[in-house]
């Protein structure tokens, strides 16, 4: 078994990999139109405007994006360089400032030279990258200025439990939703876009229940100020989910009223 950095490494190599298959896969054109990635109740759970804001595991810096577009001095932190480098390119191309670090979740505080900020933010499909979430709560808690906001919003353990193939009623479970250790994979595809990836294609995962997610947050000394879960989704996770629009699925009429994803919102006393 690799070790935990041997596992990360190898998921910065994975990821590198991502970012040409992503580029062409993610609609971009939109973006650079103007449009938005995040929801309107992830902006009404932080105010970005005129705040510093640090976004981490940014991969391409899409949604960073949109935080500048808030009115947000955004800075997006990733541990992959060629994500790094082409967050940069396409922040120049929508005319958008934003800064980009290159560094680990884990070494964050010193890749940014010890700045604080108002607002962490971090998205969709980032926590299951971590192997520790206390630690990455501890190293938010030492990014936040007093009074300052987590918001993490991310897919829900339940969904990502869920088989691929799915029956016709009801929903299958084959996946962990507490945590169980590393997952291996090892696949050419990626998420978004079409063709395989050109670089390493073994990647390392970690489930996360919503219990470790709490006690991680709390357990740093962060005030919880809201949790929810979600009924909608970024991810059109199963071929039969209906488009809610704007880049939002939600599970067809019918089907049993599940959470897709869930959002924390925590404060630094």
């Amino acid at each position: 078994m690799a070790s935990i950095p041997e596992m990360i490494e190898a998921n910065r190599a994975n990821w590198d990999a991502r970012v040409p298959v992503h580029l062409r896969g993610y609609d971009l054109d939109h973006l650079r139109r103007g449009g938005q990635r995040l929801a309107g109740f992830e902006y009404a759970a932080i105010d970005v405007a005129g705040r510093d804001v640090l976004h981490l595991q940014c991969h391409i810096g899409t949604d960073t994006i949109c935080l500048a577009r808030h009115g947000a001095r955004a800075v997006g932190l990733d541990l992959s360089g060629a994500s790094v480098a082409a967050a940069r390119e396409l922040a120049a191309e929508c005319g958008v400032d934003v800064e980009y670090v290159e560094s680990d979740v884990y070494a964050a505080v010193e890749a940014l030279g010890g700045r604080r900020f108002d607002v962490v933010y971090t998205g969709k499909g980032a926590l299951c990258w971590l192997p520790d979430l206390h630690r990455w709560a501890r190293v938010v808690a030492e990014l936040l200025r007093p009074g300052g906001v987590l918001y993490a919003i991310d897919f829900h353990p339940l969904l990502l439990a869920a088989a691929d193939p799915q029956p016709e009623h009801g929903l299958l479970l084959d996946g962990n939703y507490l945590g169980a250790g590393p997952e291996r994979y090892d696949s050419p595809d990626t998420y978004a876009g079409r063709g395989a990836l050109s670089g390493s294609t073994v990647s390392y995962e970690w489930a996360h229940g919503l219990d470790e997610v709490l006690d991680a947050v709390l357990s740093a000394g962060l005030r919880l100020t809201a949790f929810v879960e979600h009924d909608v989704s970024c991810w059109r996770r199963f071929p039969g989910m209906t488009d809610l629009g704007d880049g939002w699925f939600g599970l067809p009429n019918g089907a049993p009223r599940l959470p897709l994803m869930f959002s924390v919102r925590a404060v630094q006393p």
